[in-house]
């Protein structure tokens, strides 16, 4: 799955996608997609990463209180 970085747009791979629905985890581990070599991997912040589609990540998957607050 790939996602993208609000902050400079650069397109995101994830490579734990359990981690990226699992509402207690603050960040994921995913690769840069940018040049012909493949990245390292490294931690994002879930909260800097929204859909290539510019849409916002779901809350049920950043806040674990999110039917609380409904």
């Amino acid at each position: 799955m790939l996602l993208k970085n609000k902050e400079n747009g650069v397109l995101v791979e994830v490579l734990d996608p359990q981690a990226l629905i699992d509402p207690l985890k603050s960040k994921i581990t995913g690769r840069i997609q940018a040049g012909q070599e493949e990245q390292d991997p490294e931690e994002f912040a879930k909260n800097n990463l929204i859909f290539p589609s510019d849409e916002n990540l779901p809350r049920c998957w950043m806040d674990a209180n999110y039917k609380a607050q409904l």
